[in-house]
């Protein structure tokens, strides 16, 4: 086993630990929480170490880097988890399978005609599944849909055939309490299933607070530094 392999297969194996011990902790099944490696700025002899460990979900936050990897690294379950440009939706639907960063009509709407395009082209034969970005702190440079604004945007969505909404997806404020944060996640995300009730998805947790997210019901975390380690160089 090369070194970097050995080193990723440590990491894995403490953050399946971290994972396993807070569902114990909530009473949850280890099932119940999906764990996606956010892969940005690491290249993707990564990516395909991390699939010969078992991973099979990957997140990304740049389109133009993650495109490249999705087409070197097939067969893995591809997530787009940071904020995007209109402009970039066409390209994002031809690699991702699932959207967690819709925050607003305008960039739903922009996915689903991507949809159609790339169905047309016979890139893709079926819908993407989205989540809708919630804002826990109501920052608009940080992206998210004011919790306010949720039941709108989901119906808006479930309106489309070429999207398939799956749930929210959140951060935590900086600075702040991320239990307090999730908490009003889980309250958000209980609402929206009352009307959407296979909106179940709840994307909430990193490396720093994925036990708090847990608790308050994620049923999948986002990790990239405890799994790869500092930020390293975006491969070419």
């Amino acid at each position: 086993m090369t070194s970097r392999k050995a080193e990723l297969a440590e990491n894995l194996r403490e953050v399946e630990e971290r994972i396993a011990a807070a569902c114990r902790a909530a009473g949850r099944a280890r099932d119940e929480v999906k764990l996606i490696a956010i892969t940005k700025t690491f290249p993707a002899s990564d990516v395909a170490l991390l699939a010969e460990l078992g991973v099979t979900d990957v997140g990304e936050n740049r389109d133009q880097e993650a495109g490249p990897k999705a087409a070197e690294v097939p067969g893995l379950r591809w997530h787009m988890v940071g904020r995007l440009q209109r402009n970039k939706a066409r390209s994002v639907v031809g690699w991702a399978h699932e959207v967690q960063s819709v925050d607003s009509a305008r960039l739903a709407d922009a996915l689903a005609k991507g949809v159609r395009a790339v169905r047309d082209a016979q890139i893709r034969d079926e819908p993407l599944d989205v989540l809708i970005q919630a804002s826990l702190d109501d920052d608009p440079e940080r992206g998210g849909c004011p919790l306010g604004e949720l039941g709108a945007l989901a119906d808006r969505i479930a309106q489309s055939e070429e999207l398939r909404l799956r749930g929210l997806m959140a951060v935590a404020p900086l600075g702040a309490d991320p239990a307090a944060a999730f908490e009003r996640l889980a309250r958000a995300a209980e609402r929206l299933r009352k009307d959407h009730p296979n909106a179940a998805d709840v994307s909430a947790g990193m490396s720093h607070d994925l036990e708090q997210a847990i608790t308050h019901g994620s049923t999948c975390v986002r990790v990239g530094t405890a799994l790869l380690g500092g930020r390293g160089l975006a491969s070419p």
